[in-house]
Order: structure tokens, then C-alpha cells, then sequence
């Protein structure tokens, strides 16, 4: 059983991070968008549940195992779809409407994304623009910055916690074990 801290933490910074594409794939997955919302809440409520348990491993397949189990139970449940539901998820496909308050959300969301990133170090930082925001592969990342692949993978971990941190109101710092915790942990000696 997994204590309610760990549980907590491992949410906020594994799962919450995946929101916007948990609500992508319940909209083209049958979910309307007045019930995003709740579906995704009920997704959590079995995602918090089974985690309880025991801490998947690889969060964003279970994450999404789960969505798609539970959108399939629920259209196993309604077995009628009606011609409206159809024309509603061909609605919900088009693109929303920009308006002045979402234009707003998002400069200050810009904004405090900016401010995260000029809080991590250098090197991380400069992981994080180049597989984030240039969009490349981690081998190409590792590439252009002469490293190996473990350290860009390893950056982008410690880079995206912090930003996740930081987005929640968080200091944004990274945390990393105290190194004599980590080599007691390899059983190494000092």
C-alpha cells in the first residue's frame, strides 16, 4: 500500500502533467465536451485508486489504459447512440474560438512558463528547449550537445518535475538525492 505523500507527489508530478492530452483523448474518444470534465475526474478517481495499490512503473500508458477502459465501459453501458451524440462529436471536432479572456490565459500561462525555465540550471534548460520546444529526439538532443542519451533523459526528468512544480506554485527547484543517499542506495563506497 502506498503511503497518501507518495501518492500525492507521484499525481502532481506524473499524471497532472498529462491533463491536456487526458482531455484530447476523451474528446475524440466519444466524450462530449460538457462531460470532459467529469469523465476526466472519474479517470482520476480510478487512476488514484488502483495507484493506491502499488505506483505503476510508466504512468502515462496506465493513465491511458485507464481512459480508454473507462470510455469503453461507458459505451458499453449506453449501446444507443443517438443521431444528436453523432452530430455533437462532429461539432466538438472543429477548432474553439479564440476569445480575449483565452488569449489572456494563455500570455500569463507564457509567461510563468518563461519564468520556470529561466529558474533551471543551464544545462537543463537547454535539454528542455530542445526536445520541448525545437521538438528533437532525444538522440538528437544528445547529439548536439555532445552527452549521452541517459543524461538528456535524465535532464528532461529533473527539467519537466521542476517546471510542473513551479507551474503549481512551487519554488521549482529541482530535487535530486543527496548524493551520499545515492551511492549508499548502488552500495558504493564514499
Amino acid at each position: 500500500m502506498v503511503d497518501d505523500q507518495s501518492l500525492k507527489a507521484w499525481f502532481v508530478q506524473e499524471i497532472l502533467p498529462l491533463e491536456a492530452a487526458l482531455n484530447r483523448y476523451i474528446r475524440r474518444n466519444g466524450g462530449r465536451d460538457a462531460d470532459v470534465a467529469d469523465i476526466r475526474q472519474d479517470i482520476y478517481v480510478r487512476l488514484y485508486t488502483a495507484a493506491r495499490e502499488e505506483l505503476p512503473r510508466m504512468a502515462k500508458p496506465f493513465l491511458f489504459a485507464t481512459a480508454r477502459n473507462y470510455l469503453i465501459n461507458g459505451a458499453k453501458r449506453a449501446q444507443v447512440v443517438s443521431i444528436e451524440y453523432v452530430a455533437e462529436l462532429e461539432a466538438s471536432a472543429s477548432v474553439d474560438e479564440i476569445t480575449p479572456e483565452r488569449n489572456a490565459i494563455a500570455f500569463e500561462e507564457l509567461r510563468q512558463l518563461r519564468a520556470g525555465m529561466e529558474q533551471l540550471p543551464p544545462r537543463c534548460r537547454e535539454v528542455v528547449t530542445l526536445r520541448k520546444i525545437e521538438g528533437l529526439s532525444t538522440r538528437e538532443a544528445a547529439s548536439r550537445l555532445d552527452v549521452g542519451i541517459d543524461t538528456i533523459e535524465q535532464q528532461m526528468v529533473h527539467g519537466m518535475r521542476a517546471l510542473v512544480d513551479f507551474m503549481l506554485g512551487g519554488s521549482g527547484k529541482i530535487r535530486r538525492p543527496p548524493a551520499k543517499k545515492a551511492r549508499s542506495e548502488r552500495g558504493e563506497k564514499k
